[in-house]
Formats: structure tokens, sequence, C-alpha cells
């Protein structure tokens, strides 16, 4: 089992900034890929971001490209998603999740392990 339990999220006007966390405990951490997902009301989830288990390879969707980026600390065991120039439209809860794997994924079927999610609001 892998327990996952995200933080950072919150009402940042448009073009701000905010970084989101997500700790992990349970399993060793570095065994997994790891993703963010989000899910905006009446909206399905969607994905947003993975990385590898090491950190060298990681997978953007193209409407965050430039403005997110993933990062973790396996001696922390978190990861980490750091996102600029948000818009209104990143509105949304966000999950972090961990993957079947240690090479990114981007399909939600390949996670196992899912937190709660937090939710991020962008103000226009």
């Amino acid at each position: 089992q892998v327990q996952l339990v995200e933080s950072g999220g919150g009402l940042v006007q448009a073009g701000g900034s905010l970084r989101l966390s997500c700790q992990a405990s349970g399993r060793t951490f570095s065994n997994y890929a790891m993703g963010w997902f989000r899910q905006a009301p009446g909206k399905e989830r969607e994905f947003v971001v993975a990385i590898s288990w090491s950190g060298r390879s990681t997978y953007y969707t193209d409407s965050v490209k430039g403005r997110f980026t993933i990062s973790r600390d396996n001696a922390k065991n978190t990861v980490y998603l750091q996102m600029n120039s948000l818009k209104p439209e990143d509105t949304a809860v966000y999950y972090c999740a961990a993957a079947n794997s240690r090479d990114y994924r981007t399909f939600q079927d390949d996670y196992r392990y899912w937190g709660q999610g937090t939710q991020v609001t962008v103000s226009s």
C-alpha cells in the first residue's frame, strides 16, 4: 500500500503561481512513477503530467507545457507540481497518483494509488 497526501492548493489570481506537494508513505516511493491529474467541475478527471521513478523522464499534457513543472525528491518521498502563469481553466481538484510502473504513464488505469485531492481555484 502507498498512501498519498496532497497539499498546497488554494485560491490564486490568474497569472499567479502555486506549488502542490504530494507526500507518500508506505512502500518504497522510488519504485513508482508518479502523476498529477485534475478534475474540473462537471468534467472527467484528466491527465496533467507524469514523472518516472528517477525523475529523468517527464510528460506534460499540451495545455500546461511551459507553465507547469513536475519534480520529485525520492529522499523525501515527495512529488511536486510547480504551477506558474495559472489560468481560470486550470481550476480543478488536483490529484497525485502512483503508477504500476517505474516509467511514466499517462492513462489513469495505469495508476494504482491515489491521493484525496487538493482544490486549486484560479480567479480571473
